[in-house]
């Protein structure tokens, strides 16, 4: 349960404004404001309702930056509670692009921050697990995200004394897209020396060892990543996947199929249309990737193909974040004058570049459904604000 640690007490209007923000949650209201001029407490506010109505939050803010901030705040506020940080996990960001005038082809660029990936993961297993969990994210949120089904479904759990062979493991650690490396352990990876495997989890900073007696676990350490110092013996161990689009083989061969009747549609209206380039280039390209998926269950731009992996329909609104939370959740808005135009304007932009990638041969007609939320689709799913 969420309890706030503060050396201070509510004063002035905050009381009056945590009961009734609080009386307005349980009551059922969809919309509440809490309007307040800067450093008067309101963030301090919205921990003690949190603490108050014992419910799952997500907290969102218009920038990295703040969201960092007010991360810290409330992890000062509730240090005994999961209090997450959820952002875009790019360093920059060059999205696919092609400019039709020029004939230019601007192939996706990007530099990706492996801490705030790390936390990323931290923040969806989090939800998975636990109940008293806050998310502090941008408007990242409400871009698409595997599903939380498939996540959840492809979760590895060994259990100390219970016989879990050493090859299962390792086959069960690499379909959930960890890499095996015998030399340099870091996060997202595993590897095995004799009777023990080691697995530094993708969201956690600490390395599991797993030591095996034949087939059956002999036990479990929580370890140090460079120290080698044991934290802690467990009695069991729960790996989440190192991707959020990891799905199931059966999942992935069913994708696989709806993928290549799609193409073979979309060539047809292509050659039809007497856009022979087009579909040549959409021919190798979605091959290639046909390939890869095959193989390892992985893709450069595995995303754009979300449609078929999650088993949705044409148009269906995508997993996010919101999606992992329970079904009971707050969402909190922070600067909403910025925030909530924010939300509003991300689909706008990215379905007109897909429209051009789509058209000129470069993607699927399916990569469309690779988006952001639309405003009345975060509307449904943003329960009480």
């Amino acid at each position: 349960m969420f309890k706030l640690e503060a050396d201070f007490e509510p004063s002035g209007d905050q009381p009056d404004a945590i009961d009734a923000l609080a009386e307005g949650i349980e009551a059922g209201q969809e919309f509440q404001t809490l309007l307040g001029i800067t450093g008067s407490g309101k963030s301090a506010t919205i921990a003690w309702m949190i603490e108050k109505i014992q419910r799952p939050t997500l907290v969102i803010a218009p920038n990295k930056a703040l969201a960092a901030q007010l991360a810290n705040e409330f992890r000062q506020f509730f240090p005994n509670n999961k209090v997450e940080y959820f952002v875009s996990y790019y360093d920059y960001y060059q999205p696919e692009a092609y400019i039709p005038q020029t004939d230019t082809y601007i192939e996706k660029d990007s530099s990706v921050n492996d801490e705030i990936d790390r936390l990323r993961h931290s923040a969806t297993s989090g939800l998975l697990y636990r109940e008293d969990v806050i998310i502090v994210a941008s408007v990242s949120c409400i871009y698409g995200l595997g599903s939380p089904d498939q996540y959840e479904g492809q979760l590895v759990r060994i259990v100390k004394g219970v016989e879990y062979p050493l090859d299962l493991a390792v086959r069960r650690l690499t379909s959930i897209q960890y890499d095996r490396n015998e030399v340099n352990l870091t996060r997202g990876n595993f590897r095995v020396k004799g009777d023990t495997l080691e697995v530094f989890p993708a969201y956690e900073e600490t390395v599991a060892r797993v030591e095996y007696f034949g087939d059956e676990v002999e036990r479990i350490l929580r370890m140090n990543p460079l120290t080698g110092e044991v934290i802690e013996e467990m009695q069991e161990l729960w790996v989440y996947p190192a991707s959020h689009y990891v799905t199931s083989k059966e999942r992935m061969d069913q994708a696989i199929g709806e993928i290549e009747i799609e193409l073979a549609d979309r060539l047809s209206d292509l050659e039809e249309s007497g856009k022979l380039l087009e579909a040549q280039r959409l021919r190798m390209r979605t091959a290639y990737d046909l390939e890869m998926m095959r193989e390892v269950g992985f893709c450069s731009g595995i995303e754009n193909y979300s449609r078929h992996l999650d088993g949705r329909e044409p148009g269906e609104a995508p997993y996010t974040l919101l999606d992992y939370f329970p079904d009971d959740y707050v969402t909190v808005i922070d600067e909403s004058h910025v925030t909530v135009p924010q939300i509003r304007g991300q689909y706008a932009g990215d379905r007109s570049r897909k429209e051009t990638l789509i058209e000129h041969g470069f993607r699927l007609p399916s990569a469309i459904d690779n988006r952001p939320l639309e405003f009345d689709e975060w509307l449904d799913k943003a329960n009480q604000v």
